[in-house]
């Protein structure tokens, strides 16, 4: 039985042989894209075409470039507001760090680059007044290079990249 499929089945291939001759060329023909032109090539033809109006395209480019000057004059006239910054108020950071040599505190204020605090009396407790707008900001110490992110008169303490650093709030509304 199997055989008797198999003869069938190669008569029916090669009594269609003939008519699948040639079919891949007729199938790449169909399939084949016109080729690329270049832009210059393109524009001409789009120019050279019947269908180009060219008092339409004047109207329209006319139309574009009334609106745009219209556009441009109405700007100038009424320039944006732009609600200024909140001003800021006088935020005093001191720590008390006997027989520290340095101390700098950081923050998101600074792009946590340090800004030292000073000792002026020799007490132990450093100083630094900042001017800093309503809002919330963190920061840490470094007394002698070593962080301190807990400062005892801090609002709240948070985690951030594994060292915990200290939160002040700046503002009435906060």
């Amino acid at each position: 039985m199997d055989r008797l499929i198999r003869e069938a089945v190669v008569g029916a291939v090669e009594e269609g042989r003939p008519r699948l001759d040639g079919l891949e060329k007729k199938v790449l023909a169909q399939l084949a894209l016109p080729p690329k032109l270049r832009l210059r090539e393109r524009l001409v033809g789009a120019l050279a075409a019947p269908k180009a109006r060219w008092g339409w395209a004047a109207a329209a480019a006319v139309a574009l470039l009334l609106l745009g000057f219209a556009l441009g004059r109405l700007s100038d006239k009424q320039p944006p507001r732009v609600a200024g910054l909140p001003p800021a108020a006088p935020n005093l950071f001191t720590l008390a760090a006997p027989g520290a040599r340095t101390v700098a505190v950081l923050g998101d204020f600074s792009a946590w680059q340090p800004i030292q605090l000073s000792d002026p009396d020799g007490d132990g407790v450093w100083v630094v007044t900042l001017a800093l707008p309503p809002g919330r900001y963190e920061y840490a110490y470094l007394v002698d290079g070593r962080w301190l992110g807990q400062d005892p008169l801090a609002a709240e303490y948070v985690r951030t990249f594994g060292e915990y650093v200290s939160v002040r709030y700046v503002g009435e509304d906060l």
